[in-house]
């Protein structure tokens, strides 16, 4: 009775403490439950459960820890599922377990950590790697293995390292693939880098799609791929780009951790599974090499031997090791800081309707906020290096490997921390000055690519010779010698072309182009459209006299300028300057000399017809030099005292004197309009003058000077005239503003100059109104556009641009255009050669026959002095031939009159004779 009565008010106090606080009190546990959860059947969860094991035994076996207190680890398979790892967390959370382990899965990560904070229960992951699992939003999420965030940010670097621009992105579409490659994403555009293409993939997909996906890959201009899915995707991505010659030279792949974990695992250590991965590069998390490695190591590969563990363990299974070991740490100062673990029902669930599940079961850990607290004070040795968390729950210290695959090992290239950036040097091993020094210069290792390549790949092909660059250029109707389309030929050709071919020619690769003409031929096409083609992909790039300005760069990349450009007035040439030498401009300097020698030769000619028969062309040389020079100029100013007694002579005279007259003439119209021109010269002085005159200005059709004008000068639209050629621009500025004209012309330089070289009687006035130039134009990140950019230097450096120029504008009458100013009124030899001609060979003709009648003459007064000689002998002299010529000279030197009377003396005697 005593006992019964001492009983009752013992029931009735725990009836009570039940009602009042609804909690079950328990102390000193021997046994403590702890969930896994987790892919069995995976390469992460293979080492993982393996890791696990071997960590609970160990510690289970370890006096120094948890003082007795057993861990029971509950493992649950997830399958790679979210709603079959949430079925699992609230099966084994009924089992009031302290914390949960795993998954590897991100996605199922966040599906539990929402469990987790709804029991307080701490989730502490080894493989959830997902940057965005936040302290913020999940409290009781913690990550014992490093985030995406820092292994983003490594592959960001190597990228920069290895001066890439362009990326392409496979990922995995779920939590952890898309918030990987967005983070990514950010951490380039920071280094002006960029993924040009992202290609998700389904959670689980098939070869056939892994395939289709590649296969359309391989049009796209960059090869730097960039893996970040699972292992198992990952493998089946790496050997179909093995069928598809996807890992051949010029493909680069990047992995992420996931390939570290496949080569470290037993089931990839053969031949065929490195050649299959050979030269791909990938991050792997480092772990330090402590005596506790080496020792679980030894102790791994024994139990191997012995046919106990299956499988090689890769750093995920160490960190998993680890996991358990934070947890037994933690539990080890709850207990001696509380002494007990209690769990209580959750009365929130109370409210909800009858469900199947079994709400009533699911029990809140009361020691959950003070066990988390403990986790966060972590800090031990184990065997990934020092375990410690940061306030955001994730683990302190990321540090990386470098790794490259080789044809049967795995190389270890470099490392990345977070502290000292890329550097051969393992992170433990940097001291603080080091660390500096490897942020500020990068390095790594020769690595060995994809195809056995050792020089770094390009990272990125442009075209191919199934699919050649399509390059658009602008089919002109004037100005064609910059590029045009040869007609009914399709052939293209012009300076920019040759400049394009030649700057293309001078890079190390080849690129297959096509060219295809914009426009029609018969009017200049708009240059605007040309460029917004380029930024649509409809056109690859844009070649040709194209200007940059800013509104075009914005929406495509531009080279380096390859021709000066700006824009400029053109006027009719002012000319109130006059000079003392006006006198000698009506001639260019070709007609001048041709002028002056024909008055010399026409001297020369009428005194050897005049010197035997007229006294005024004889007497002392130098007296006959002076009659030569002063009768060709008395017969330009018509005071000439000398008659001519010859016929030929006479003959010669009038020719000489039909020349004479319309060189004069057309001397006397040429001085005359060059002297009155100056009443007709442009008052525009430059662009404030144009401006302000309201004048109507010419402009090219199909360039950006008209919107220029309009938007940047603010000249009204009414004023513009689009002109299409140089005829155009000439037959404007003739015609004037008040007859229907333009005051002036305002257009890019290299079109004036070209214009000007063919019409003399405009120039350019003012300053130069804006400086661009000429370049190429490209998608926006085209890495061509800096390449051709250096080749444009270097072909500009080595003067070959300046023989290009000069091939196209400066062939045939380059010198003549350098010799003389342009002026229209100058008379040029061309218009006179014929007249020349005939007065020439007039001339000619008559010296000739002149010539042979004095020969006839000379032999047959040689012949008359021999008979006549007192001194002739039978034997006859000879003489040579220069001494017959010296004989001849001092025969024509002869009057003829004196030569007459010796034949007349001849012929007396031999009718005396006879």
């Amino acid at each position: 009775m005593g006992c019964c009565c001492l009983l009752v008010p013992v029931f009735v106090l725990v009836l009570v403490q039940v009602e009042l606080y609804g909690f079950v009190q328990c102390q000193l546990p021997k046994v403590v439950n702890i969930a896994a959860v987790f892919s069995f059947d995976s390469v992460i969860g293979r080492s993982a459960k393996t890791a696990i094991q071997a960590a609970i035994y160990d510690i289970n076996n370890d006096p120094s820890i948890l003082r007795g207190i057993r861990l029971n680890p509950i493992i649950k398979d997830s399958n790679c599922s979210v709603f079959t790892g949430a079925v699992e967390v609230f099966q084994v959370v009924e089992q009031e377990v302290v914390a949960i382990i795993g998954p590897q899965s991100s996605s199922i990560a966040r599906m539990i950590s929402f469990i987790a904070n709804g029991l307080q229960i701490p989730l502490i992951s080894f493989a959830a790697t997902d940057p965005t699992l936040s302290a913020l939003q999940f409290p009781y999420f913690l990550r014992t293995t490093l985030s995406d965030s820092s292994q983003m940010a490594a592959m960001a670097d190597l990228i920069n390292y290895y001066e890439w621009h362009e990326v392409i992105a496979i990922f995995v579409d779920d939590d952890y693939g898309r918030n990987g490659i967005s983070d990514l994403e950010d951490r380039l555009s920071k280094k002006m880098k960029k993924i040009s293409y992202k290609l998700p993939l389904p959670v689980k997909v098939n070869q056939s799609y892994i395939s289709d996906m590649l296969g359309k890959s391989k049009v796209i201009g960059p090869r730097v791929y960039v893996v970040h899915v699972n292992p198992d995707s990952g493998r089946a991505i790496l050997s179909m780009a093995n069928q598809l010659k996807m890992m051949t030279s010029g493909y680069v792949w990047l992995a992420t951790e996931w390939l570290s974990a496949s080569v470290d695992s037993s089931i990839l250590v053969n031949q065929t599974s490195f050649q299959m991965l050979s030269g791909a590069i990938g991050l792997r998390q480092h772990v330090w090499e402590s005596d506790q490695k080496k020792e679980f190591v030894l102790k791994k590969k024994k139990l191997m031997k012995e046919g106990l563990v299956s499988h090689e363990m890769n750093n995920y299974g160490l960190y998993a090791y680890d996991t358990m070991w934070t947890v037994a740490h933690a539990l080890d100062k709850l207990l001696k800081h509380n002494g007990n673990i209690t769990f209580s029902f959750d009365k929130s669930l109370h409210g909800l309707k009858e469900s199947s599940l079994q709400k009533t079961e699911l029990k809140t850990f009361d020691n959950g906020s003070l066990l988390l607290e403990k986790l966060m004070q972590t800090n031990f040795k184990g065997l990934t290096g020092q375990v410690q968390f940061d306030l955001f729950r994730n683990r302190v210290g990321a540090a990386y490997d470098v790794i490259n695959i080789g044809k049967d090992v795995v190389h270890t290239i470099g490392y990345w921390s977070n502290n000292s950036g890329l550097s051969v040097l393992p992170p433990e091993n940097l001291t603080r000055e080091l660390e500096s020094t490897s942020r500020v210069n990068p390095e790594l290792r020769t690595a060995t690519w994809p195809g056995g390549q050792k020089d770094k790949p390009r990272g990125w092909v442009v075209a191919t010779s199934e699919r050649p660059l399509r390059i658009g250029i602008p089919n002109r109707s004037s100005f064609v010698d910059f590029v045009r389309e040869l007609n009914g030929t399709h052939e293209i050709q012009g300076y920019c072309i040759d400049v394009f071919n030649a700057t293309i020619g001078l890079l190390p690769y080849s690129v297959p182009y096509r060219l295809e003409a914009f426009g029609d031929g018969k009017s200049n096409p708009s240059y605007d459209e040309l460029v917004k083609l380029v930024a649509e992909d409809v056109f690859d790039a844009a070649v040709g006299d194209i200007a940059i300005t800013t509104r075009r760069a914005k929406i495509v990349d531009f080279t380096q300028p390859y021709a000066a450009d700006g824009l400029v007035v053109v006027t009719p040439n002012r000319k109130n300057k006059s000079s003392a030498w006006v006198f000698v401009k009506p001639f260019t300097v070709q007609m001048w000399i041709v002028t002056i020698a024909f008055f010399i030769f026409f001297g020369i000619v009428v005194w050897i017809l005049e010197h035997r028969i007229n006294d005024d062309f004889r007497g002392p040389p130098r007296q006959q030099l002076i009659t030569v020079f002063l009768f060709s100029l008395s017969t330009l100013f018509k005071t000439n005292q000398v008659d001519t007694i010859s016929t030929l002579g006479k003959m010669v005279m009038m020719a000489w004197l039909f020349l004479l007259m319309v060189i004069t003439s057309s001397y006397t119209a040429s001085l005359t309009s060059i002297l009155t021109v100056e009443q007709l010269s442009s008052p525009i002085t430059g662009i404030d003058s144009l401006i302000s005159s309201n004048q109507p200005i010419g402009c090219q059709a199909g360039t950006f000077v008209q919107s220029y004008l309009q938007e940047s000068l603010d000249i009204p639209q009414g004023r513009l005239v689009p002109l299409q050629n140089g005829e155009d621009y000439a037959r404007a500025l003739r015609l004037g503003p008040k007859n229907g004209g333009v005051a002036a012309i305002v257009d890019e330089l290299p079109y004036v100059e070209c214009f000007l070289s063919k019409f003399d009687d405009f120039g350019i006035v003012g300053r130069m109104i804006s400086n661009s130039g000429w370049g190429f134009a490209f998608k926006r990140g085209s890495p061509l556009a800096v390449a051709l950019s250096s080749a444009i230097l270097k072909l500009s450096e080595s003067g070959e641009l300046q023989k290009i120029n000069k091939k196209w504008f400066c062939e045939d009458d380059c010198e003549l255009h350098q010799r003389h100013v342009s002026d229209p009124n100058q008379l040029h030899i061309s218009s006179f050669w014929g007249l020349f001609l005939v007065c020439g060979i007039a001339t000619f003709t008559a010296l000739v026959i002149f010539l042979v009648k004095a020969a006839c003459q000379f032999a047959r007064y040689k012949k008359t002095q021999r008979e006549l000689s007192s001194h002739t002998s039978s034997v006859q002299s000879t003489t040579g031939c220069a001494q017959a010529i010296y004989h001849f000279m001092d025969f024509l030197d002869e009057k003829e009159e004196a030569i007459k009377k010796i034949f007349k003396q001849y012929d007396n005697s031999q009718s005396a004779e006879r």
